[in-house]
């Protein structure tokens, strides 16, 4: 089985059509699965509509991605891991090329990512060089990550040391118990951050995180962009 686990923070405008997305994949996948939504002190209806979709609804306080994640895992039942987030939308080849990829050997993988709704050229060129050197080194992006438990519990998690890149030193993590599997077919998120923050806003926070190194990455009042909360008030 495998357990979709979602962290979540006031993302009842997503949420719906990701898991609306994870449905409709895991049965045209013929796979059984669980869903877990992990509402991080949600203060809208995100855990109301979570549990109207039918999912397993877990509340933290924590305020932290890394943390939300693995309190799903600790519930969940599945041999099969599978963190998407609550503003990505996934298909059943998502679904079927990462059980391959399981089945033959590799520790665990992720996708690349394509975004939703306008987004201005700025963005679409930052996204492109971003893209080429994240995946190119082969690094798994948080949007959609996927492991085996066995692997997960191995490598400890995601490791809540960290409020950003848990996600960088997960995928080094699970690098060092076998290969790495990045799938081509890329996964659907939001460009919210694209169209909410200026150019200089997003590179200011980049290039923070970049030479602030670890110290800047393990302290959530500096990570605006992350974790200031901000939402679009209607779908892209």
């Amino acid at each position: 089985m495998i357990s979709f686990i979602i962290p979540a923070y006031n993302e009842e405008l997503e949420l719906s059509s990701t898991l609306a997305a994870i449905r409709a994949a895991a049965s045209r996948a013929a796979q059984p699965c669980e869903v877990i939504v992990v509402d991080d002190a949600s203060t809208d209806a995100t855990p109301e509509i979570a549990s109207q979709a039918g999912a397993q609804v877990i509340s933290v306080h924590r305020r932290q991605i890394a943390a939300a994640r693995n309190a799903g895992a600790h519930v969940a039942q599945g041999e099969y891991l599978f963190f998407v987030d609550a503003d990505t939308r996934i298909n059943r080849m998502h679904i079927i090329d990462a059980i391959t990829a399981l089945e033959a050997g590799y520790s665990g993988g992720s996708a690349r990512v394509v975004t939703d709704g306008f987004i201005p050229l700025w963005g679409r060129i930052l996204l492109r060089v971003f893209c080429a050197l994240y995946f190119g080194l082969n690094l798994g992006a948080g949007a959609f990550l996927f492991t085996t438990r066995h692997n997960f519990e191995a490598i400890g998690g995601f490791d809540e040391r960290y409020f950003v890149g848990e996600e960088v030193y997960f995928s080094l993590a699970l690098r060092k118990l076998g290969r790495f599997r990045v799938l081509r077919e890329p996964v659907l998120t939001s460009g919210r951050k694209l169209r909410m923050y200026s150019a200089k806003q997003i590179l200011g926070n980049f290039v923070a995180v970049i030479l602030g190194g670890r110290r800047v990455a393990r302290s959530r009042a500096r990570l605006g962009l992350w974790y200031d909360g901000k939402r679009e008030k209607r779908a892209a």
